[in-house]
């Protein structure tokens, strides 16, 4: 069984060093907020939803992206529609712009 540190300052170190670490880190940033996009992504804006897609057509992860779930779950419906009524390839070879 392990004793007990008789000094808090010693059993307290780990839990700043922690805590300063995450002070550096960068906040991320969300690229909709940057563009002014709240509710709602036009699937037509296909230079927008492009820049979410890889060489290949498919979709980036948000930790990738910096999206927030709530608009990488929009950012889906919007791709999924716009690849039905063919503003974007299902499979792409050059649509990066």
């Amino acid at each position: 069984m392990k004793k007990p540190l008789k000094n808090s300052k010693d059993s307290n170190y780990k839990l700043t060093q922690q805590i300063t670490a995450k002070k550096n880190q960068a906040k991320k940033r969300d690229p909709f907020k940057e563009r002014g996009v709240k509710d709602y992504i036009d699937f037509l804006d296909t230079k927008l939803m492009t820049r979410f897609l890889n060489e290949q057509g498919k979709l980036l992860p948000a930790r990738i992206t910096g999206a927030t779930s709530k608009m990488q779950r929009k950012l889906n419906t919007a791709i999924k529609r716009a690849r039905h009524l063919a503003v974007i390839p299902f499979v792409s070879e050059g649509t990066r712009y």
